[in-house]
C-alpha cells in the first residue's frame, strides 16, 4: 500500500510522456485525477494508522526502535552494503506525507491551464510527489539520500525551464548549494556506516545501537556533516542565500512545492535521523541549535520587513517560521532527560509547524503567482486597492497573512504556542527573543496587505485586476480551510504526534 502511493504518480508521469503535447486538457485532468487519488489513499492510510496505533510494536528492539512504525515494508536492495528498500509510517512522517499530498493536488489544480510544455511540466511535478513521499517514508539512509538528491534535480528543471527572470542562474545557484549540502550529508551518514557494528544504513537498526555513543568526536563530526546538509535544504542563517532568488524566479507552483515540501525535508531530517540516531551530540550540541534557530527568526523576519517584491518578502519569512522549528529542537536537547511534557509540545509544535508553514506559505505563493499573472511584477509598490476589483483575492491574502503571524484560529497560532511553551523551560531568553519575531512578521504582512489591497485601486499599465477564477479558488481555498480545521479542532493531528514525539524524546534523552 505505501509503495502504492509512493510510486503511482512517478508512474503515471511516465504514461503522459506518451500523450501528445496538443492533448492539454487530458494531461491536466490526469494529473489532477493522479493527485486526488494519492491524496485518497493516504487518508486511507492516516485512518488505518490511528485505528491500528494501538497494536503496532512499540517495543525497545527491532521495528519498535523508532516508535510505532505503520505499513512497514523491508526488502533487501544492497545486502552487502547493509541497504535495503526500508519504508514505513509513523506520526512524525504520515502529517508531513498527506500534507505533500495535498499541495500537490493544489499545484495540480492551480496548472490546470499550464500552455508552456504542459506534458513535461505535469510529469516532472509527478516525478517530485513521488521522490518527496518517497523521503518522508523512507527508513534507510542511503534511500533518504536518493530520494533527497532525486529532488535537487526536479526542482532544478522546474526553476530553470518555467521560472522567470533570472531563472537560469537561480536554479544554477539552488542546484550547486543544495547538491554540496547533500554531500556534507551523505559524508555524515557514511561515518555512521563505518561505526555500527555490523555495518548498516538501516536508520531504524541505527537507532536501536546508538553507535557513537562512546566516540563524542566522532559523533560531534557526524552531527556536524549531517546539520550542515539538513541546515542547507531547511535553510538556516547562514546557508539560507539560495532560497530568496529561486523563489524570486521558480514558478508559483514550483515555489509552493519548494517552500511547503523541499525545506521540511530539511527539519524532518533533524527528527528522523540526527537527534534519535546521535542523542548524546545532540544534548551536548542543543545550545547551538537553539542560538541557530533564534538568529533565523530574528534575521528572516527583518530582511523580510525590508523587501520590496512580494514573493521575496514571503520567501525571508520561510527562514523565519523554519527557525521556530529548529529553535524547539534544540530546547529539546537542552532538557535532555528532565523533559516532561515540555519536550512533548516542543516536538509536537515543530511538527505541527511544518504541516501549517506548508499550508500557509503554499497558499502565499500560489497567491502571489496570481498577483504575477495579473500584473506581470511581485513588486508592491506596483499595486494597490485591490480589495475592491478583487475581493476573493484579498480575502483568501488576509487569511493566509493572519495564519502565518500566529493569528488564533489558525493552525500557526497551535504550532508556534506549542513551540514557545515547550521551549521557554529549557532557554528562557532564546525564546523571549524569538517571540520578538512573531511582532515583526505581523508588522511587515500587515504592511503589505495595506500597500496591496487598500486604498485606490491601481496596477501596472496594462494589468488585469480581476478576482480570481474558480481554478486559483480550488486551489486556494482547501489549503486555508485545512489551517482553520487545525487552528479550531486540532485533535486528529495532535494525537497523530505527540505518541511519536514522546518516543523521540525518549531516544533523545537515554
Amino acid at each position: 500500500m505505501l509503495s502504492l502511493v509512493v510510486f503511482l504518480p512517478v508512474l503515471v508521469g511516465l504514461v503522459l510522456l506518451l500523450v501528445p503535447q496538443r492533448r492539454r486538457l487530458l494531461i491536466a485532468w490526469t494529473w489532477i485525477a493522479t493527485a486526488a487519488v494519492d491524496l485518497a489513499l493516504i487518508i486511507a492510510l492516516w485512518i488505518g494508522y490511528a485505528l491500528n496505533a494501538g497494536a503496532i510494536d512499540h517495543g525497545a528492539g527491532g521495528r519498535g526502535a523508532i516508535g510505532a512504525l505503520g505499513y512497514e515494508e523491508n526488502i533487501a536492495w544492497m545486502p552487502s552494503l547493509g541497504s535495503g528498500y526500508h519504508i514505513g509510517v509513523d506520526g512524525l512522517s504520515l502529517p508531513l506525507a498527506a500534507m505533500t499530498a495535498v499541495l500537490f493536488l493544489a499545484c495540480a489544480i492551480y496548472s490546470g491551464r499550464q500552455e508552456h510544455r504542459p506534458r513535461a511540466h505535469a510529469a516532472l511535478f509527478l516525478f517530485l510527489q513521488s521522490v518527496s513521499l518517497g523521503l518522508f517514508v523512507s527508513l534507510d539512509l542511503i534511500l533518504f539520500f536518493v530520494f533527497f538528491d532525486l529532488s535537487i534535480v526536479g526542482m532544478y528543471f522546474i526553476i530553470a525551464v518555467w521560472g522567470h527572470g533570472n531563472a537560469a542562474r537561480s536554479a544554477l545557484q539552488f542546484f550547486l548549494y543544495t547538491f554540496l549540502g547533500s554531500l556534507a550529508l551523505l559524508l555524515g551518514f557514511l561515518v555512521l556506516y563505518l561505526a555500527s557494528d555490523p555495518h548498516t544504513f538501516d536508520i531504524v537498526e541505527l537507532i536501536r545501537v546508538d553507535p557513537l555513543k562512546n566516540d563524542p568526536l566522532l559523533g560531534g563530526l557526524a552531527l556536524l556533516a549531517i546539520s550542515v546538509g539538513l541546515a542547507v535544504k531547511t535553510p538556516t542563517v547562514p546557508f539560507h542565500t539560495w532560497l530568496p532568488p529561486a523563489h524570486t524566479d521558480a514558478p508559483a507552483p514550483g515555489s509552493v512545492i519548494l517552500a511547503g515540501v523541499l525545506l521540511k525535508m530539511g527539519t524532518y531530517g533533524f527528527i528522523r535521523i540526527a537527534m534519535p540516531i546521535l542523542p548524546d551530540a545532540w544534548r551536548t550540541y542543543a545550545m547551538v541549535f537553539v542560538i541557530v534557530g533564534v538568529i533565523s527568526v530574528l534575521y528572516g523576519a527583518l530582511v523580510a520587513m525590508a523587501q520590496t517584491n512580494f514573493k521575496r518578502m514571503v520567501a525571508y519569512t520561510s527562514v523565519n517560521h523554519m527557525g521556530y522549528i529548529i529553535l524547539a529542537l534544540g530546547a529539546v536537547g537542552i532538557l535532555g532527560g528532565n523533559s516532561g511534557p515540555a519536550a512533548t509540545l516542543a516536538v509536537t509544535g515543530a511538527v505541527t509547524q511544518m504541516v501549517s508553514h506548508g499550508l500557509l506559505t503554499g497558499a502565499l505563493f500560489l497567491l502571489a503567482g496570481v498577483l504575477y499573472d495579473r500584473g506581470g511584477t511581485y513588486e508592491m509598490s506596483a499595486y494597490g486597492g485591490l480589495a475592491d476589483p478583487a475581493p476573493r483575492f484579498a480575502g483568501l491574502t488576509a487569511v493566509a497573512v493572519f495564519g502565518s503571524l500566529g493569528l488564533p484560529g489558525l493552525s500557526g497560532f497551535i504550532a508556534e504556542f506549542q513551540i514557545f511553551t515547550g521551549s521557554l523551560s529549557a532557554a528562557p531568553i532564546p525564546t523571549a527573543l524569538a517571540l520578538l519575531g512573531i511582532l515583526i512578521t505581523a508588522a511587515l504582512l500587515l504592511h503589505m496587505l495595506q500597500r496591496i489591497f487598500l486604498g485606490p485601486a491601481k496596477g501596472p499599465q496594462g494589468a488585469k485586476l480581476h478576482d480570481l477564477q474558480t481554478r486559483e479558488v480550488l486551489s486556494v481555498a482547501p489549503l486555508l480551510a485545512l489551517a482553520m480545521l487545525i487552528g479550531i479542532f486540532p485533535r486528529f493531528l495532535l494525537d497523530l504526534i505527540e505518541p511519536a514525539a514522546q518516543t523521540l524524546i525518549h531516544l533523545v534523552a537515554r
